[in-house]
């Protein structure tokens, strides 16, 4: 019988990692959050099942699943309760080195990264000057015989200190003599362990969720020219793919957040009784769960359409772009029903809705922000003179 249902043929990696997150509950991630910790156990579990390499060639050591299969990974570590952003960029990184990285590189790296022994975890795009406008951007990476030499700043950079490797975007090029708007930036595949200390240092950034993210700096950081991906110049059109997959990914979360919001909030609601009935009875209580209900549906169908799209050889900047915004959106609604519906008891730690409402909250800004994501539809879709940059 044929099911309508996203990414029903993934059902056993669902179990399977449904079955990885029962070893990791509430308690575990109330107590990382509290001391700000990195989830070592829960992911080297992740990477000894084989689900962080998911995206990886069989031939390198990897499962060789799809976009789709890595998004069904992450939906379902939401869903569960716990947060994949520990562990994500190894996924949606790929859609730079497997699409663009070179055999060496590959070969280099990825067996590695499959293994566990070496950590893809780091995606140094954004800067304190420049934010959402890549093209900007001012960390420089120029050339010195065998070597590059790069200096600059960036921001956000999650999980720096938990990471062996980083996917760097830099420029090359000056601005001003770039052929054009695009061109002059490149990616480059660093070793954060030869650097750190070395021309690199890395800050944390304490925020309002345990994100592990923070800026780095760079005086002077030598790295080797077999560093670069692709060809020098053309790495924005590169890191296209690595942001298309990462906002599909992260969709495929937001999904999983509401699934987890709905759930707790659905069953909180049959099992609280006030007046002599369960609150779950009052339409005021079941009309918000039930909407939010409605919206995560719409918005899990684009996710799995853009991820099939993307597993097909596209590029699909709309879908991805569109898929990010909707599950954000879908995971917010759910998680101000959960909450609403718990009342009090939904801002007491023990519950965990305080945690994961708190996390839900992110999206709307990243990886990019809900107001961008509409000026980039309604220039691309509908054809609408573009209202920011030049």
């Amino acid at each position: 019988m044929t099911s309508f249902h996203p990414a029903a043929e993934y059902q056993d990696i669902r179990d399977g990692v449904a079955a990885v997150c029962a070893q990791f509950p509430g308690s575990y991630w109330r107590d990382l959050d509290a001391r700000r910790a990195y989830p070592k156990e829960f992911v080297q579990t992740l990477i000894r099942e084989g689900y962080l390499g998911a995206m990886i060639p069989e031939e390198f050591g990897g499962l060789g699943l799809s976009l789709t299969a890595a998004a069904v990974i992450l939906e379902e570590i939401h869903r569960s309760g716990g947060n994949a952003a520990a562990c994500h960029a190894q996924m949606y990184t790929m859609g730079t080195v497997l699409r663009h990285g070179s055999d060496a590189q590959k070969q280099q790296y990825l067996p590695g990264i499959a293994d566990g022994s070496i950590r893809l975890q780091a995606f140094g795009v954004t800067e304190p000057t420049s934010g959402t406008d890549t093209l900007a951007l001012k960390t420089t990476a120029k050339r010195d015989g065998d070597d590059y030499i790069v200096n600059g700043q960036k921001i956000w950079i999650s999980r720096a200190e938990h990471s062996d490797l980083m996917l760097l975007l830099a420029r090359t090029t000056p601005r001003d003599q770039a052929q054009s708007k695009t061109d002059g930036l490149s990616v480059f595949l660093i070793d954060l362990r030869e650097l750190k200390g070395n021309g690199v240092e890395i800050r944390p950034i304490r925020t309002m969720i345990n994100h592990a993210t923070t800026e780095i700096f760079f005086d002077n950081a030598r790295i080797p020219a077999s560093a670069l991906i692709g060809e020098e110049g053309k790495g924005f059109r590169y890191i296209l793919s690595g942001m298309n997959s990462e906002r599909i990914l992260i969709a495929a979360e937001c999904i999983g957040d509401a699934k987890w919001f709905l759930g707790k909030g659905s069953d909180y609601a049959r099992e609280r009784v006030v007046f002599g009935k369960p609150i779950g009875a009052n339409q005021g209580v079941q009309f918000p769960l039930a909407r939010a209900h409605a919206h995560m549906m719409a918005a899990e169908a684009i996710v799995y359409r853009a991820a099939g799209m993307y597993d097909a050889g596209e590029n699909p900047g709309v879908e991805a772009n569109t898929a990010k915004m909707l599950a954000a959106d879908a995971s917010w609604e759910a998680a101000e029903a959960c909450l609403q519906t718990h009342g009090g008891f939904g801002f007491a730690e023990e519950y965990d809705v305080e945690r994961k409402f708190r996390e839900a909250r992110l999206y709307q800004v990243a990886p990019i922000s809900t107001n961008l994501i509409l000026c980039f539809i309604a220039e691309r879709v509908l054809g609408l003179p573009k209202s920011y940059g030049a």
